[in-house]
């Protein structure tokens, strides 16, 4: 790894690989389906966990071509700003967020470790297990974080169930996900980002398994927690 992507918490492989399918992030049918069709699950939980996102500003760490950031703004949040270390994921979703009219949407290149500033509601969603240093990538979340804020961070459980559904059926036997997506090294245990985020000043809130039905393609909240979760964390006002 070269100094460059150790200092911002980036892997090169992994920036290069997703940068690859920036061109069909959006496509319905593409390699990223599986997240679009999850995508309408998180905002429903994201809002209500944080008590709906109205006038409320916000960091989607990671947000690759735009889909949850897009959907914050148009869920009301006064602003978004979508982070990412890909230029090439950062153009599609400058580009997809002509079509729409979300005046408080804005995109920068880099990572959360690298940016200043205050945010009410924080995003690192399908992320963590992407970055060499996921601890690091959850303090830094912490200092983006207000007082009184939230942190919602999802990922994959390290148990045997996750590489069954996670990895060899979602990427070798349903084609829901590009073959290599995901290493099962990199899975977070609930437990382990909660031991992250406690030093960092949150406070664990909610933790709310993510599941997939094959017979529709589609997701829900609930169920266990051993493959896809959600996890909410607030932090101390003041």
């Amino acid at each position: 790894m070269s100094e460059s992507a150790a200092r911002t918490n980036a892997d090169p492989a992994e920036l290069e690989r997703f940068s690859a399918m920036a061109a069909q992030w959006w496509d319905p049918k593409g390699p990223n389906r599986a997240l679009i069709a999850m995508n309408p699950v998180r905002v429903g939980y994201i809002a209500e966990r944080v008590g709906g996102l109205v006038g409320k500003s916000c960091l989607d760490v990671g947000c690759g071509g735009g889909l949850l950031a897009e959907a914050l703004a148009a869920e009301g949040a006064e602003s978004v700003l979508g982070l990412d270390a890909s230029e090439e994921m950062l153009e599609v979703a400058r580009l997809h967020a002509m079509d729409g009219n979300l005046p408080g949407l804005d995109y920068r290149h880099g990572t959360a470790e690298e940016i200043d500033g205050q945010f009410d509601v924080v995003c690192c969603l399908e992320v963590l297990e992407h970055v060499p240093r996921p601890g690091e990538l959850i303090a830094a979340c912490a200092r983006l974080t207000r007082p009184g804020g939230h942190l919602l961070a999802s990922t994959l459980n390290r148990t045997p169930k996750a590489f069954a559904l996670g990895i060899v059926a979602a990427e070798f036997v349903l084609g829901l996900l590009p073959r290599g997506t995901h290493r099962y090294e990199k899975f977070i245990r609930p437990s382990e980002l909660e031991d992250w985020a406690r030093p960092a000043g949150f406070t664990a809130e909610d933790f709310t398994g993510l599941q997939y039905n094959p017979l529709h393609g589609g997701f829900r909240l609930g169920g266990g927690l051993d493959v896809n979760y959600i996890a909410h964390f607030a932090k101390a006002d003041g």
